[in-house]
């Protein structure tokens, strides 16, 4: 128990102390996932094995999350992304947890957010067009436990997205 504590320590001091040299890192591989160590090497500063000791800490200390691949949806055939607000009949634990539960096994869902406010959850859903999405909403969304409420929002062009700039942290 006491060594889960001092890793947990340890982990939460790390966090606490980035300093300029990590920051830039976090920036240039929020830009670009795929750099090679020497690359980011030479746009931080540092030697290429001083680098990697430094994505190596920030990736054991659960500071980088994970790496991934941002699709093109509408290359792929899903023209339409929708934004859908759920109410639950109620807030129980088991409620949330089952409706969670048979969310995640929908594959046009995105991403769910449990949400404060009138609603419950926000999902974002990927379709091939609006007929495809009437087809996800009847079969799948319809069927999730415990839902009192959905309002669909269709999303008419992305303006931004972006993750958070290393300069606020």
């Amino acid at each position: 128990m006491q060594k889960i504590r001092e890793t947990m320590n340890k982990k939460e001091k790390s966090m606490s102390k980035l300093d300029k040299i990590d920051k830039l890192i976090l920036s240039a591989l929020q830009e670009d996932a795929r750099i090679t160590n020497l690359d980011l090497a030479k746009k931080v500063g540092l030697s290429p094995s001083a680098c990697l000791r430094r994505v190596t800490s920030l990736e054991n200390t659960g500071t980088i999350k994970s790496y991934n691949a941002e699709y093109n949806l509408s290359k792929l055939g899903h023209d339409v992304l929708v934004l859908v607000r759920i109410t639950l009949k109620g807030q129980s634990a088991l409620m949330m947890s089952e409706f969670e539960d048979e969310a995640k096994k929908i594959p046009q869902i995105l991403a769910c957010f449990l949400i404060a406010g009138q609603e419950d959850y926000l999902l974002r859903i990927a379709a091939k067009d609006v007929s495809d999405f009437g087809n996800i909403h009847a079969t799948h969304l319809s069927a999730l436990p415990h839902v009192l409420r959905m309002e669909s929002n269709f999303i008419l062009r992305p303006v931004f997205s972006r993750g958070l700039d290393a300069s606020i942290f």
